[in-house]
């Protein structure tokens, strides 16, 4: 059986928005439709390669254009007039956009570490201009819902017959797709238990969806004040850390173990080797 990436697409495609946009992010809904369900406007497709294990997929963004000059328009925060069609401007911040969701996508997939998708790397592919229901490729077609701060926009993608396996609980939860997802929640869950009692954690699921920030400390240094105000461009500030040491992962500033860098598709990432206090 296929491994299920749905709740990866889902995840990244809010993620990267809010980071680009600065704006407060979520995938309220994904629908599988048929041609004569779309309506007949303009947008920018953008196709992507998805190439792993030896396999090629191709996926394809359209993004209407009610939805491309809002992501204009908060990528340049907000300090200029809506426009009311696309144009190359429109059409490279689309791009900018499209590249970094499929990145991010290929690093959290192979981040993983499935049987079935290794190796996962993507290439942006070209941009045109068109009208959705003119597209020619007749793959699935799923309307992606995502509320942007107060407004929800449309984003369409279309998955190939390679990744329509992947991808087989976008629009419902799937009990047999979703079975390792539920073993490891109940293994958390009976963790959490028994250090709380049931009734403790049902009130503790209520904050299970809250974002909290993730960051890795490279090394520190006390510094004299007299120095940090004499640091210029070009200055080298030794750290304390050594480069085969374990790097500290925070959570909001907290430590809550360490790991060790590594590169995934060109991105710094951080391997965890423990987790817990650190002495």
């Amino acid at each position: 059986m296929a491994s299920d990436i749905s709740n990866i697409i889902k995840s990244e495609i809010s993620s990267t928005l809010e980071s680009l946009l600065s704006a407060s992010s979520n995938v309220e809904e994904v629908v599988l439709v048929s041609n004569d369900e779309i309506e007949n406007n303009q947008c920018i497709s953008t196709e992507v390669l998805l190439e792993f294990a030896g396999k090629e997929t191709h996926w394809n963004y359209y993004i209407p254009a009610a939805t491309a000059t809002q992501f204009e328009y908060l990528m340049l925060g907000g300090v200029t007039d809506l426009k009311d069609s696309i144009d190359d401007e429109i059409t490279d911040a689309v791009k900018e956009i499209i590249s970094t969701i499929s990145g991010s996508i290929s690093t959290s997939v192979n981040a993983q570490n499935f049987s079935d998708l290794t190796g996962v790397k993507s290439t942006l592919g070209e941009s045109t201009v068109l009208s959705i229901s003119d597209r020619t490729e007749t793959n699935k077609i799923y309307k992606f819902i995502v509320k942007l701060n107060d407004d929800n926009l449309e984003i369409y993608v279309s998955f190939d017959s390679v990744a329509v396996p992947f991808v087989k609980s976008l629009t419902e939860d799937s009990v047999e797709s979703n079975s390792e997802a539920i073993v490891s929640d109940d293994k958390s869950t009976s963790i959490i238990s028994s250090l709380l009692g049931e009734e403790s954690v049902d009130n503790l699921r209520l904050l299970f969806d809250i974002k909290m920030r993730l960051s890795v400390r490279l090394g520190t240094k006390i510094c004299l004040l007299r120095d940090v105000i004499s640091w210029d461009i070009g200055e080298i500030i030794e750290l304390s850390q050594m480069t085969n040491e374990p790097l500290d992962i925070l959570i909001n500033g907290v430590v809550v173990g360490s790991g060790e860098a590594i590169i995934v598709d060109g991105k710094f990432g951080v391997k965890i080797k423990h987790i817990g206090k650190i002495n």
